[in-house]
């Protein structure tokens, strides 16, 4: 019965595209020792979280090796091609 009621007033956590971060209780000296940790950790590779930028980087990517890909093989035609024709 009490899960029935707070699940009544639940918030999510996500509201009109915005987090809602209220429940977290944070202090300063938490958030202090937290940049200090980060700071001082040198073993993170810095990368890209962002998933929309990672997939536009990902088709580029693929795009260039698929237009790399065609231009050898245009190529390649056209060098066959033209070894064929002095053939005769």
């Amino acid at each position: 019965m009490l899960y029935a009621i707070k699940s009544l007033f639940h918030r999510p956590a996500i509201r009109m595209g915005r987090v809602d971060n209220t429940l977290i209780q944070t202090t300063r000296l938490r958030n202090a020792q937290f940049v200090s940790f980060m700071s001082q950790s040198e073993s993170l590779a810095p990368f890209c979280t962002d998933r929309y930028e990672s997939k536009l980087r990902r088709r580029k990517f693929v795009k260039a090796t698929l237009l790399t890909g065609l231009i050898a093989g245009v190529a390649w035609i056209i060098i066959e091609s033209a070894s064929a024709i002095t053939m005769f």
